[in-house]
């Protein structure tokens, strides 16, 4: 085992350990160490997956770091080992996590100073990173399955981390049992692949799919109960209820789960079995289906949202419908580029968004904001340029990761790939009508926060940015605006997909027959046109709307009637699952607990034995009276039926 081997052990534990030390003694601490040592943690983290991943980087993604830690599962035919693996897509995630992390950490010391969980809430924090880097490391799908429950784990805590609010602790509540819905097919596929290949050793199982092991039909059916998993996880149509209702937590948690960790884990699963997802083109196309309509769908609810946190919800579960037609096209690099794009300029709008809030004394309603930019200057201009990043303007981080998905989406010509001839043409539409919808609601929220007359009520004021929020912001709206030019192919540069390229290059020229860094620059550049046309119509309407003739939106509304209530109300798929789902289930675990509970266990197992020693006890009474005739007839009786037993019966005599 290499010296670089034997750190991804520490790499993992370190966020581990700070928990530990951060849950069991922070009430002890003042705010500066809990803080110190959350943010060290993670910041270790980091720096050992850049000492550990030096030869990944030099050997352009060839090499690979494994590391095996114990024996963890031997019955039978099964053999489950903690290892970790670092190669190029996993140290990708190991830096996106533990970076990106690391600036929430230090933006959290700010934002959470004063409050009476800071203790606890570094604690959660520092786990959260834990299980996401144990879930990008995992060597096989069990230790991954940990991982990836882990993160739900910690999205239930952090979420309902002001659990005193019952509203807060539903959502939590919310989010941990819709997971567990998506968890379940997870589950069901990991036990199909293992009765097909036996094994759940990732690179075992790439093996199996090589040698024919595990057949297309078996590879679909596996890959389709996965990819249920991912639409819990990832929040994809029809499991992503969970995450508007998670901006019940702080905000600085909105960030880490939106931007850098638990909504990212099922697109980085697939990325991980792409071999499989090769085997399976129909499975392949329901992911970009469903990407495709995810990320439009959740566009057109973000139009009408009125909570400054609710708009980037619906934004985050949009731009990951176009991760999943990345990985789902068979461009994995891209999928996971724009990954990691989006983690940098969503956790800067998140946290942009914190710091209004701070700001606000916890206003969220964008309606009562407005005239922000004089006040809080830097938080508009890092917001801002996070904004343009996710509308895809030239040259910022998200103009060139959307673009590498629309263009490759759109000139794909692989038969393998599409099972329907249909399928290409109507995911480029609907993500391309996003990309506009995105670009018209993020101006929406940037003019009505920042532009405009000033509407916050008269009994609250503005409070001064804070240095270290500050900071974080300006660090990632840096990432926002140079964090794509590793991977602008527009421009000739293919270093982030040629360093992938090792890990998921086989079966990108399974799935697709375009070689990702070797095409046409006039398709691609008719492609990107289309991308900033649309992000400029966005921002044309947006500025008509809400700067040119404020009162138009509402003349719109009150035109639309119907539709602008159906949207608002976010197609009401709640309530839907309300009737549908919940309320008969409700119904039906009321109905077994009357029949089980109220009447098997109490009326007749407690109930109906207590009842049944009564009477037992009333004869014993009776025969227990103290009359020497009665006990003497008794005994008299009793010899009786003894002698004639022993003669009829027995035949003694």
């Amino acid at each position: 085992m290499s010296e670089q081997s034997s750190l991804l052990l520490w790499l993992v534990l370190l966020p581990l350990l700070g928990a530990i030390f951060n849950g069991l003694v922070g009430r002890r601490l003042s705010s500066r160490w809990i803080g110190f040592v959350g943010c060290a943690s993670v910041f270790g983290s980091f720096l050992l997956g850049l000492v550990a991943g030096r030869p990944v980087f030099a050997s352009g993604g060839e090499e690979t770091a494994l590391q095996t830690v114990y024996s963890w599962i031997s019955a039978g035919g099964l053999n489950v080992e903690v290892g970790f693996r670092l190669d190029a897509l996993s140290l990708v995630m190991v830096l996106v996590v533990s970076g990106v992390g690391l600036v929430i950490h230090l933006y959290s010391i700010g934002y959470m100073h004063g409050d009476e969980g800071y203790g606890r809430y570094f604690a959660y924090l520092n786990l959260f990173v834990f299980a996401m880097l144990t879930l990008v490391l995992a060597d096989s799908l069990p230790v991954l399955f940990v991982g990836w429950e882990g993160v739900g784990l910690c999205s239930y805590l952090l979420i309902g981390f002001w659990f005193e609010d019952p509203q807060k602790a539903a959502a939590g509540k919310k989010a941990f049992i819709v997971n567990r819905i998506g968890d379940l097919g997870f589950l069901l596929g990991m036990y199909l692949l293992y009765s097909l290949s036996g094994t759940l050793h990732i690179e075992s199982l790439r093996q199996a799919a090589s040698s024919g092991a595990i057949g297309p039909a078996a590879a679909t059916a596996a890959c389709l109960l996965l990819f249920v998993g991912a639409t819990g996880k990832s929040a994809q149509i029809p499991l992503y209820v969970w995450l508007p209702d998670a901006m019940a937590g702080p905000t600085p948690v909105s960030a880490l789960i939106h931007a850098a960790t638990m909504v990212t884990a099922g697109v980085y699963m697939i990325a991980r079995l792409n071999f499989l997802f090769a085997l399976s083109p129909d499975a392949s196309a329901l992911v970009v289906l469903v990407g495709a309509f995810t990320a439009f769908y959740a566009a057109t609810i973000g139009l009408a949202q009125n909570d400054i946190k609710k708009v980037l919800a619906y934004s985050t579960i949009s731009q990951l419908g176009y991760m999943f037609v990345g990985v789902g096209s068979g461009y994995f690099a891209c999928g996971i580029f724009h990954l990691m794009t989006h983690a940098f300029f969503k956790a800067c709008l998140f946290l942009g968004a914190g710091a209004v809030i701070h700001a606000l004394e916890g206003e969220q309603d964008i309606r009562r904001m407005g005239d922000l930019r004089r006040r809080l200057p830097r938080t508009y201009a890092t917001f801002l340029l996070a904004t343009l990043a996710i509308a895809g303007f030239p040259p910022l981080a998200g103009f060139f990761s959307k673009d590498e998905i629309l263009w490759k989406v759109l000139s794909s010509d692989s038969q393998a790939l599409w099972a329907a001839s249909w399928v290409h043409p109507l995911a480029y539409a609907l993500t391309l009508a996003g990309a506009a919808l995105t670009s018209f609601y993020m101006f929406r929220l940037v003019f009505l926060v920042f532009h405009g007359q000033f509407r916050l009520p008269a009994e609250k004021h503005v409070h001064p940015e804070t240095p270290i929020m500050t900071w974080s912001l300006m660090v990632l709206a840096a990432l926002s605006v140079v964090g794509g030019w590793g991977g602008a192919s527009l421009l000739g540069v293919h270093a982030f997909e040629e360093f992938l390229w090792p890990v998921v290059g086989e079966a990108t020229e399974k799935m697709a027959a375009l070689r990702p860094f070797a095409h046409s620059h006039s398709a691609e550049w008719l492609a990107a046109g289309a991308g900033v046309l649309a992000a400029l119509a966005g921002w044309l309407l947006a500025w008509r709307f809400y700067l040119g003739r404020p009162g138009l939106p509402e003349r719109v509304a009150r035109a639309t009637g119907g539709l602008y209530r159906l949207v608002l109300n976010k197609y009401y798929l709640d309530e839907i699952y309300d009737f549908l789902v919940i309320r008969p289930l409700s119904a039906l675990a009321r109905f077994f607990w009357k029949v089980i509970d109220v009447f098997c266990i109490d009326q007749i197992g407690v109930n109906g034995s207590a009842r049944a020693l009564g009477w037992l006890g009333q004869v014993g009474r009776r025969l227990q009276c103290g009359d020497g005739q009665v006990y003497a007839f008794w005994l008299v009786l009793g010899g009786g039926i003894v002698i004639i037993y022993l003669v009829v019966v027995a035949g003694w005599f």
